[in-house]
């Protein structure tokens, strides 16, 4: 899931936002005030209405933490970590190469559980320090930050421990299992079918506490399950597709006869004379013999359309120093990666500075649709 909303960096990881946070930000902070009210109403409105805000940006903050620990354990492991997103249902880091090892699977599924746990262990040890009676509600505002933050993390840590991929608790079921079956493709498919299984169940519970005049709580604990399901579903979907692809080679599926364009074409002339005419979306470009970059319609509807005349292919191109490229006996499933990563759609294949052919999405979805026919 990719970030609208760029916050910054912390420990060089970039943390963002998706607009759906928005949403459980608001329902989080009108919760709360509700709550407050409700058990405390001599605190007044503005004293209600601040408290909300502060518990509901300091339980965000928590998810933060809670995903740097996952993204600080990835890259302790060797694995590079593009960004930290929230959004409507918590978190996620995005960690761009799979573990190698059970145990890096395991490190890095149970540490974010753990790091809840330690916040709600901290928030309550400290509500209690302060003057707090378990048996009681909170008195003031600092007291009922705390402790609702105390039990929310508490929450989200035993959350993320259900057995389902992708969460946290799918992550430690699957490193189990792969430890135990040497399989990391059955393990996945184990985990996957959990986290489908879960998805299932929190789907029929909500449903039931909806008809049962729960209202929107019921409605809530359905849609998690239906995120989890399709989460689920998207992760057994990649590794069945993954294992279809197994000991392909860039060099077996890349286009050869690719699209070659000169640096100094204008792009009017590109426009005109091949990306209208035959339809291709991505060419090679070429200097001296040399490939220079790479350029789709992106990057063409970057120049005002006035200036296509005017405009040469390599002032509008992505350069090649800007952009990834594969050797020809690298993996299928290393270049879709790649091309996930780095949000484009083919790739230049290059081997000793010499041009070899380029490989695109469209290229392994025909090889996938072959096997399929044929039941390979």
């Amino acid at each position: 899931m990719e970030s609208q909303i760029r916050l910054g960096r912390v420990l060089g990881i970039e943390i963002g936002l998706h607009y759906s946070w928005f949403l459980i930000a608001l329902l989080i902070t009108l919760s709360l005030a509700g709550q407050f009210q409700a058990t405390q109403p001599q605190w007044g409105g503005a004293a209600v209405w601040l408290t909300a805000l502060v518990t509901a940006a300091l339980f965000f903050s928590a998810l933060i933490f809670h995903e740097l620990s996952h993204a600080v354990t990835a890259r302790a492991r060797g694995l590079p970590v593009g960004a930290i997103t929230l959004f409507a249902l918590g978190g996620v880091s995005r960690i761009e190469r799979e573990p190698d090892r059970p145990a890096t699977e395991f490190l890095i599924g149970i540490v974010g559980p753990l790091t809840s746990a330690l916040v709600g262990v901290a928030c309550l040890g400290l509500a209690w320090a302060l003057g707090w009676n378990p048996a009681t509600d909170p008195s003031t505002p600092p007291l009922a930050v705390l402790v609702w933050l105390g039990y929310i993390n508490f929450g989200l840590a035993v959350f993320n421990m259900i057995p389902g991929y992708p969460l946290d608790g799918g992550r430690v079921l699957r490193a189990l299992a792969w430890w135990a079956t040497s399989d990391a493709a059955r393990a996945t498919r184990l985990a996957a079918r959990a986290g489908q299984a879960t998805a299932y169940v929190f789907i029929a519970l909500g449903l039931l506490r909806f008809f049962g005049g729960a209202g929107l709580g019921g409605l809530w604990i359905a849609f998690v399950g239906w995120f989890l399901l399709s989460a689920a579903g998207a992760s057994h979907g990649r590794i069945e597709m993954m294992e279809r692809l197994r000991g392909l080679r860039v060099a077996d599926v890349m286009t050869r006869d690719c699209s070659v364009v000169p640096a100094a074409m204008s792009l009017r002339e590109l426009v005109d004379d091949l990306l209208l005419r035959t339809g291709r979306r991505c060419f090679t470009v070429v200097e001296q013999g040399r490939v220079v970059g790479l350029i789709t319609p992106h990057e063409v509807k970057g120049i005002p359309r006035a200036q296509w005349r005017e405009s040469a292919v390599g002032q509008a191109m992505r350069p090649l120093a800007r952009l990834r490229t594969v050797p020809p006996e690298s993996s299928v499933a290393d270049a879709l990666e790649t091309m996930a990563r780095e949000d484009v759609h083919q790739l230049p294949v290059v081997s000793e500075g010499q041009l070899q052919g380029v490989i695109s999405r469209g290229d392994v979805l025909r090889v996938l649709k072959a096997r399929e026919e044929l039941r390979v």
